[in-house]
């Protein structure tokens, strides 16, 4: 069972927050091992296991990349340490941010970085903008989804940018 199906909404790039949270609080009140309590062991481990189940995937939902690693993971185009190569152009820009990262002194010029990194992120999202949103199951293509791929391992190599400047 997938998150998906456990939390019974369709494959999506972007689950609705409200209703992910509606799940996650009935599924929680559902599955909560305190109600298990004169159950056998074999049932207290099973409710025990979707508890988690179900906090590991609200964990994703609320995650807009982490939603993304986790469909593309279930549509094998993603393993868990996988060497992604990004173009080499790609690679020096993040090279040159990178570089300014380092050279940061001053607040100022963090917070100038920080909002350069933000419009690249931008820029890198547009082309994909259309297919996370309107992503569907049987019909977005596998090389949407690969293109999806690409801009998730780009903003990863920004976000740990970011990280560095805080």
């Amino acid at each position: 069972m997938n998150y998906f199906e456990l939390y019974n909404i369709p494959i999506t790039l972007q689950p609705n927050q409200a209703v992910v949270k509606e799940k996650f609080y009935e599924l929680s009140r559902k599955y909560h091992p305190d109600f298990y309590g004169q159950s056998s062991e074999e049932e207290q481990a099973e409710m025990l296991e979707k508890s988690s189940m179900v906090n590991m995937a609200y964990k994703v939902f609320i995650h807009p990349d982490e939603t993304i690693k986790y469909v593309l993971q279930l549509k094998g185009l993603l393993e868990e340490e996988e060497k992604y190569q990004l173009s080499p152009d790609f690679l020096m820009e993040v090279l040159e941010l990178n570089e300014q990262a380092m050279d940061v002194s001053e607040q100022a010029d963090a917070d100038r970085l920080t909002e350069t990194i933000h419009q690249f992120q931008k820029q890198i999202y547009e082309p994909v903008e259309t297919i996370v949103a309107n992503y569907q199951e049987g019909i977005t293509t596998e090389k949407e989804l690969l293109q999806v791929k690409e801009y998730y391992y780009r903003k990863k190599y920004l976000d740990r940018i970011l990280a560095g400047l805080k």
